[in-house]
């Protein structure tokens, strides 16, 4: 082999294999559960049928408090906290 096929096989080698460590690192810093990166709000599931088809390991999700919208691993859901009705002890 000629030095220019072989400098080729390496440059493609290390690109593809910067390319699959850069995958892995990004998906193991993507919080899992339900809460916001940013925030720390529970967010929304939003129904994104490419992305859901394209990677089904992530969760496509979007924050009501404040307004971030992307990629979540799967994981624990927030429970909401049960409400307490108060009665009334007015009488009319």
């Amino acid at each position: 082999m000629t030095d220019d096929v072989i400098f080729g096989w390496v440059f493609v080698g290390f690109f593809v294999l910067r390319a699959i460590v850069a995958t892995i690192f990004f998906y193991w810093v993507l919080p899992r559960g339900d809460r916001c990166p940013c925030c720390d709000t529970p967010t929304i599931r939003v129904q994104s049928k490419g992305w859901n088809t394209l990677m089904p390991w992530f969760r496509t999700s979007w924050c009501y408090g404040c307004d971030w919208s992307g990629f979540l691993r799967h994981g624990s859901l927030t429970r909401e906290p049960a409400t307490q009705r108060r009665r009334s002890t007015r009488r009319p």
